[in-house]
């Protein structure tokens, strides 16, 4: 069978998701379309070997919809002949995309072709593409439909997580991703995000924040708790969990994935395709993996999935050297380690979207690279990257080091 290789993974930086954020002025297909033609002026003499780009975007609404990826590849000057697809798993989009042309190539579908996604939340909020899940009443009824805080809240009540404890891992967070920019570890895989005039606008994550501490995370005011206990949410989670006495609201906007802008590409192919290129791949993609779970608490799949694709790849998670879980929501991630009796040191290593921010259709493709150039750091051989998705699914995929 064809092997998927990863030949290269670009991401802009992630900006502040706020009218008042450096990138809120660039349009979602210019912050896609800059990342697409970047990932191929570094790699690819003959842009028409690239022969898809699947790109996923979570609000597909307005100027992030009518299929983004195709707009982007006209904005970045691909060709014609590339075909383009939207991917939409939530949280999990830019990660599936990298998985079906991971698994187009495996196929033989297609020889070279991009996974990423782009998502501008400071343009286009989340949610602007309505939805049943939570605005239908039947569809709500039947899923047991709360919001996704709620459920972190949720998560956190009934897997013994404290507030104290949450708040210690976002400061960690905010720690190592400091500590990461400082050191250099993000700048093989960042590229500058420019305007119109090609003035260069933003060069690093816009997020952290090196000075957090438990003292400020603590003057922050849960963010769900009037939303659940006056809204009635927390009365439809005792319908699922009715041995739940309450639910402790623990998180806010210090211990949640911040909102934000960015775009990421992750270039894969053939043996073959990368020889015509003239390029050493860096990895080759294990197992990928997506599963379905139960939506209410909705947010504790990534551990069906890790544990499915390690199944597919015949590996133990002892053979993991680092695990990069998206921090959707600080008790997200501390299941996560729970549930799979992992040490917090293996796991994102350079922080997460606490503290530097989770544009949603974009940030799974933005783990494969953050993994990849640590394992290259490092000298290590294998990384487990995974998502919460909302709606009760998760999905996940197996990177191994080359070289």
């Amino acid at each position: 069978m064809t092997e998927a290789l990863i030949f290269d993974a670009l991401r802009t930086p992630r900006g502040r998701g706020k009218s008042t954020g450096s990138i809120h002025e660039v349009t979602p297909v210019r912050l896609a379309s800059q990342v697409l033609r970047e990932i191929v002026h570094r790699n690819v003499p003959n842009a028409a070997q690239v022969e898809d780009v699947a790109l996923g975007c979570v609000s597909a609404a307005g100027e992030q919809g009518g299929l983004i990826a195709r707009s982007a590849l006209f904005h970045a000057d691909l060709p014609n002949a590339t075909a383009a697809l939207h991917v939409n798993r939530f949280c999990g989009s830019a990660l599936e995309a990298v998985n079906i042309i991971a698994a187009k190539v495996i196929s033989g579908e297609i020889a070279l072709g991009i996974g990423g996604g782009v998502e501008s939340m400071s343009r286009v909020p989340l949610g602007a593409d309505g939805g049943p899940w939570s605005m239908d009443p039947e569809i709500a009824f039947k899923a047991r439909y709360i919001p996704q805080g709620i459920s972190a809240d949720l998560i956190a009540t009934r897997y013994g997580f404290s507030r104290q404890a949450c708040d210690e891992f976002a400061c960690e967070s905010h720690r190592r991703a400091a500590s990461a920019w400082r050191e250099g570890r993000f700048e093989r895989s960042i590229i500058p995000v420019t305007d119109i005039l090609d003035q260069v606008m933003l060069t690093r994550d816009e997020l952290v924040r090196e000075t957090s501490d438990l003292e400020t995370m603590a003057a922050l005011r849960p963010a769900f708790e009037s939303m659940g206990r006056d809204g009635g949410f927390d009365a439809v989670a005792f319908q699922k969990y009715p041995e739940l006495a309450a639910i402790q609201h623990v998180h806010h906007a210090g211990n949640s994935s911040g909102i934000a802008d960015g775009a990421s590409a992750v270039l894969i192919g053939t043996a073959r395709a990368g020889h015509q290129s003239g390029l050493k791949p860096r990895a080759r993609i294990r197992a990928m993996a997506s599963v379905g779970s139960e939506p209410t608490i909705m947010l504790t799949a990534p551990e069906l999935a890790a544990k499915k694709a390690l199944a597919i790849a015949k590996l133990s998670k002892s053979d993991i050297d680092l695990w990069e879980v998206n921090e959707a929501f600080a008790s997200v991630v501390l299941r996560f380690a729970q549930a799979m009796e992992l040490p917090l040191d293996e796991i994102n290593v350079n922080g997460g979207a606490i503290a530097m921010g989770h544009p949603t259709g974009a940030t799974g493709a933005m783990l494969v690279g953050t993994v990849l150039d640590e394992l290259e750091r490092r000298g290590k051989s294998l990384g487990l990257v995974t998502l919460c998705v909302g709606g009760g699914m998760g999905v996940a995929t197996i990177i191994e080091r080359l070289g």
